[in-house]
This record gives C-alpha cells, sequence and structure tokens, in this order.
C-alpha cells in the first residue's frame, strides 16, 4: 500500500494543504478553515518537500514551471482537461470556451468547467488561468479574489505590469 504525506504551508495568500506520496503528488489545496488542519506526524517525502519549495519559488516570482510528478484519479476526460490546463503558460489565461475547442468540441464547455473546478493540485495545475468568454473571473475553488491575485502575481511576473483585472 502506497503511503500517503501532507504538510502545509503558509503562502502569501493562504494556508495550502500539500499531499502526495513518495513518488507525486495529489493534492494543492487553500484551507480556509483552520478547524479542517489535521494534525499528526505522518511525515513528509522528498517530493512534498520539493513541491513545498517549488511553491515558496512561484510565490517570490522565481519559478513559472513546476517540474513535479503529479497524479489525479478521473476519467480520461478528466485526464485531457487537466493535461490542457497544464499547457497554458505563466502569465496568460484563456476562456472556458477555448479550452474546450483545444479539447475537440466546444460542446463540452460545461463538462471541462466542472472538470476545471474539481481539479485537486492548485496552481502546478494552473485552473486559476481559465477565465470566462466575456474576460470576466469567474469560478475558483480557492476564492475568486485568490484567482485575482494569482493571475495578477503572474502577469506582474512575466511583464512587468502591475495588473491585470
Amino acid at each position: 500500500m502506497t503511503e500517503n504525506y501532507y504538510t502545509y504551508y503558509e503562502s502569501p495568500i493562504g494556508l495550502i494543504r500539500i499531499g502526495g506520496t513518495d513518488t507525486y503528488i495529489s493534492e494543492v489545496s487553500f484551507i480556509d478553515d483552520k478547524t479542517k488542519i489535521e494534525y499528526g506526524e505522518p511525515g513528509i517525502s522528498d517530493i512534498i518537500h520539493q513541491c513545498t519549495e517549488q511553491l515558496i519559488e512561484f510565490f517570490q516570482g522565481k519559478r513559472k514551471v513546476f517540474n513535479i510528478p503529479i497524479h489525479q484519479d478521473g476519467t480520461d476526460f478528466q485526464k485531457r482537461v487537466w493535461n490542457k490546463l497544464t499547457e497554458i503558460n505563466y502569465g496568460k489565461t484563456i476562456s472556458y470556451l477555448d479550452l474546450a475547442k483545444q479539447l475537440g468540441d466546444e460542446k463540452v464547455i460545461r463538462a471541462a468547467a466542472s472538470t476545471n473546478g474539481r481539479n485537486k493540485i492548485g496552481i502546478i495545475v494552473p485552473c486559476h488561468r481559465v477565465i470566462g468568454t466575456d474576460k470576466k473571473l469567474v469560478g475558483y475553488a480557492g476564492g475568486l479574489w485568490r484567482k485575482k491575485w494569482l493571475l495578477q502575481h503572474e502577469f506582474r511576473t512575466a511583464n512587468g505590469i502591475q495588473t491585470l483585472f
């Protein structure tokens, strides 16, 4: 049986839970309710330590690409969506319609949006880079204020410009 590990990182936009195994990361999620923090000492694997270090570099504006193995359970369609998300360049955004078109059928826009919302590996699988067709911020499990912060952080770091939204 594969051992699961986790740790917490206090980022500039709140507490993040990082979870995974000895071989991959399976969770990067925001914790708003501190009563949901799990205490105990499951330990942290080398991969979780690497993930934490890469997240620190990301928030410092020093990292634009993550290079750690990740894994999410899901259908083939969900895995295709999550894979497409990893192809969105740092400091860029696409619309949900663009995402559906990249998947080969604009009619899957709702399914793609729903899958985007089920992403358990936030920031690394950059679901925050998907915005509404009208260029408005819509939907983010971590809260729209975090989505805005992340996009502005990336845009500022990539382009030297203060605000995107």
